[in-house]
């Protein structure tokens, strides 16, 4: 079964990243959320690679804080599209995570969204979308949810002229 990983370094990454599993749910996209840990549990994130690998994991999305390693440490592990969050876990409020995340060496490409809740959520419309090269249902999904998005545009705009005349 094709599924989206996301893996985040620790407990408090989980409030941001359920906005990201709760956006593939919404689609019905299969996906699965672990905590693992670049530095502190570097054996543990290494071997669950692999095993998502075997059972179907065909996108990583990984938490990026702080010293945001773990989407470099999955790039340098498979060859899957890694897609990283950085989180506002710090005094920089997450601009060193950002930092981090996006200067990866040449050949290690991460995939890098914005910092917290809308980079949480937009790593899994990237995941959908890389799905979607190969799953026409998720890619009519898409293009009904961008119709839905741009109608509700409409909607509140016209709302708003009715309001200031």
């Amino acid at each position: 079964m094709k599924f989206v990983s996301i893996i985040i370094g620790s407990k408090s990454d989980y409030e941001v990243m359920k906005s990201c599993a709760d956006t593939l749910e919404a689609f019905g996209v299969h996906h699965e959320l672990i905590i693992s840990s670049a530095h502190r549990s570097p054996e543990r994130t290494k071997d669950y690679i692999i095993k998502a690998e075997k059972k179907g994991a065909q996108v990583f999305i990984a938490a990026a804080g702080m010293a945001a390693h773990l989407a470099g440490v999955l790039a340098s592990k498979t060859v899957k599209p890694i897609i990283g969050v950085p989180m506002s876990a710090s005094a920089l409020s997450g601009i060193d995570a950002l930092l981090s995340t996006v200067q990866m060496p040449a050949g290690m490409p991460v995939a890098t969204v914005a910092i917290g809740k809308a980079g949480a959520m937009n790593s899994a419309y990237l995941a959908m979308q890389i799905l979607a090269l190969s799953d026409a249902d998720l890619a009519v999904k898409l293009q009904e949810d961008r119709i839905a998005k741009a109608k509700k545009v409409e909607m509140d705009s016209l709302e708003i002229e009715t309001i200031i005349g």
